[in-house]
């Protein structure tokens, strides 16, 4: 198997189809890569896929897919502009939480999708994929404000499945979707500059 590190997305993808390293594998009916075009100035990462998304074979899918549709529609993007992909790229039995082996077998895959999309923006959508940037966080304190790593902006948002089983979330959701592209501009002036010695909260608005 080639060195993930040295893969393509297409590489990686197919890697990902068939990859056995944790158990996930044993009852999944598709795994999940992610998708979308290498270049995207944003890329969502998702905790893992639910039902829909293992039927399919692809990332939101379901209910909360077609939300964040529409939250993409709402800033004049498509689903087709931006990467979508998951800390786990199988899905957990029952929609339970990842474990920390499930994890870390599919961190090198998510890690070269990132080094590959080079994305402006990093946005998490979930508590597992929050932590990857932001350890021990709370949501509801954190979300909509970024912190830069090296010249990528990472965002904490609520999972648009919060925001469709909590109606109170939905206009936080909304509001931070609107400071997408002001952070993408942000990124596009941080380009080649020398990053920080750690990687710092940034106050844009």
């Amino acid at each position: 198997m080639t060195d993930i590190n040295q893969m393509t997305l297409e590489q990686l993808e197919e890697a990902v189809r068939s990859c056995t390293l944790c158990s996930l594998h044993q009852g999944r009916t598709h795994a999940v890569p992610g998708e979308g075009p290498p270049g995207a100035d944003i890329m969502f990462i998702g905790e893992g896929p639910g039902f829909h998304e293992d039927r399919q074979g692809r990332p939101f899918v379901g209910a909360a897919g077609k939300f964040l549709e529409e939250l993409l529609a709402s800033i004049g993007m498509t689903r087709e502009q931006v990467y979508i992909a998951n800390v786990v790229k199988c899905r957990p039995p029952g929609n339970r939480d990842p474990l920390t082996d499930e994890l870390s077998a599919c961190d090198p895959y998510l890690e070269r999708q990132i080094q590959l999309v080079k994305p402006k923006v990093i946005v998490t959508l979930g508590r597992f994929s929050m932590y990857r940037y932001f350890p021990g966080a709370a949501i509801s304190k954190i979300h909509g404000q970024p912190k830069r790593v090296g010249s990528t902006l990472v965002v904490p948002m609520f999972h648009p499945a919060a925001a469709l089983h909590q109606p109170k979330w939905r206009p936080l959701v909304e509001a931070d979707f609107k400071k997408l592209p002001g952070f993408i501009a942000e990124a596009e002036s941080l380009g080649d500059e020398k990053p920080p010695p750690q990687a710092q909260q940034l106050s844009l608005f």
